[in-house]
């Protein structure tokens, strides 16, 4: 047998590395915020710029920097060997991160470095690529290219150009690019929310966006009073240690409308739930279950913090962009006995507001008749929405509709139901969104029934189901609206 060198094509290759991973602009960037961490920078410094529709993007920091030597390898693809050990910090694994997170968004990358003043850059263009041909600066080039000095002589920034990917053919417009660029933001705060926060093992990270500094968001509100923060629960895994840190978030109604949305980010509180992965305090993948639960109403207060080392990544098979992990079959069991206990816990605070029937103090939607033997539900029609409806024109169709209603009552299934699972019963609000739809329909009818007495009105609501189970949100309704 004879051996004969086989390379891949340079600009094949290269090409091929934009499609590495799943990028989006919050995820590209945020592999570059790693390479900064690893640097022992203090501070970053984001700059997206809408360029009239031809994006230009940099990332400057304050680490350490890099000689030329380093900065050649760092510019080559697949620089490292993911197999090799590493240090515990370290938040790569394929030497790809840089590169392809890099190409996803752009064709021409621009790495600027200085260490002890010795400045070097380097240049990949997917456009002149053929036979590895890289650029590189030297001296007054990288001064002049550079967007921001260097503090003390050490730094690296690296700068994205003809971001052909964010663009879109010119097509992008300044609207959605500051769109794009305010939900990396949120994303960003999520990800690197304890090194911002001074909770990881290294100095406080400060990440400034377009010369903002960016706000640390905790996904487990943990420094809220209503958030139950459950035992943290150390588990040895193939002689690794995996930590889990269960929370339950506040119920809906103990939340202000901004910190509702804030929590419940662009999919609501629903896709937010389960685990949240971190990766040395990186957070790597959040909002999943891993197949180990349903997605529900009331697992939706159920959040997760799982602490995994860097030496677990072939273990949970951590994807190139990061973005993506496989919960261990070792594992399955044991968070799956978590998530249960879990789930049943939420579901109390979920449901603890609903309904309820027999308080003299309240007026209750539905009404309990039991007679003969013979017990049936009825809407309450001395209830104020109720009743107001019922003075309208069209009183006999919603007596007609509210006895349709009545009739109908799934009473075999629910009774099914309420044997066999109990905690999984749940007919309360689920958002602030809709309580808030209910005090617009019901406060204006009975300000007029009430002759415009705000106090009386308030007094009515005191003693009405849902609003006197969620009195606070009441009362912020109110504020709210300046009465």
């Amino acid at each position: 047998m004879i051996t004969k060198r086989n390379p891949p094509d340079a600009t094949s290759l290269m090409m091929s590395a934009r499609s590495f991973g799943n990028y989006d602009l919050a995820g590209a960037l945020a592999d570059l915020i790693d390479n900064s961490i690893k640097a022992n920078a203090e501070n970053i410094w984001i700059s997206c710029d809408y360029n009239d529709g031809d994006p230009f993007v940099s990332v400057s920091d304050d680490g350490h920097g890099m000689c030329a030597l380093e900065l050649e390898a760092a510019m080559r693809p697949a620089s490292t060997n993911p197999a090799d050990e590493r240090s515990p910090d370290d938040l790569g694994r394929f030497g790809w991160g840089m590169k392809s997170a890099s190409f996803s968004q752009c064709r021409k990358l621009v790495v600027l470095t200085a260490r002890d003043h010795e400045m070097s850059g380097a240049i990949w263009d997917l456009d002149n690529i053929d036979d590895w041909t890289m650029g590189v600066l030297v001296g007054d080039e990288v001064v002049r290219t550079a967007t921001r000095p260097f503090v003390d002589g050490h730094g690296t920034e690296v700068i994205w150009k003809d971001c052909d990917r964010l663009s879109e053919d010119h097509q992008l417009t300044s609207a959605n690019f500051n769109e794009i660029v305010r939900r990396t933001a949120d994303r960003l705060a999520v990800v690197f929310q304890r090194y911002m926060e001074g909770k990881s093992k290294r100095a406080r990270l400060a990440i400034h966006l377009n010369e903002r500094p960016l706000k640390p968001y905790d996904p487990f509100y943990a420094a809220h009073e209503a958030t139950q923060p459950l035992e943290e629960e150390p588990l040895l895994v193939a002689n690794h240690v995996v930590v889990v840190q269960p929370y339950i978030l506040p119920h809906f109604s103990k939340l202000g409308e901004r910190e509702y949305e804030r929590l419940g980010g662009e999919e609501g509180f629903i896709r937010n739930q389960g685990f949240y992965v971190y990766r040395n305090d990186r957070l790597i993948i959040h909002g999943t279950w891993f197949r180990l639960a349903k997605y529900g109403d009331l697992s939706q207060l159920v959040r997760i913090s799982v602490d995994i080392p860097n030496s677990m990544d072939d273990m949970w098979k951590i994807t190139v962009d990061k973005g993506d992990a496989q919960l261990p079959v070792v594992l399955r069991n044991r968070l799956k006995q978590i998530v249960n206990r879990l789930r049943s816990k939420s579901a109390r605070v979920y449901r603890a507001r609903g309904g309820c029937l027999g308080d003299p103090s309240s007026v209750s939607v539905w009404l309990r008749h039991a007679r003969n033997n013979e017990i049936k539900y009825s809407i309450n029609r001395s209830h104020p929405v109720v009743a107001k409806v019922l003075k309208s024109e069209s009183a006999d169709n919603v007596r007609a509709l509210l006895h349709l209603i009545e009739q109908n009552f799934p009473v075999a299934k629910f009774r099914n139901d309420a044997m066999s699972k109990p905690d999984s019963i749940s007919q309360t609000p689920t958002s602030w969104h809709e309580m808030k739809q209910l005090l617009d329909l019901t406060i204006p009818r009975l300000m007029v029934d009430q002759n415009r007495d705000l106090q009386a009105t308030k007094n009515t609501l005191e003693r009405t189901e849902p609003f006197s189970k969620n009195w606070q949100m009441v009362e912020r309704y109110i504020a709210e609206k300046g009465w």
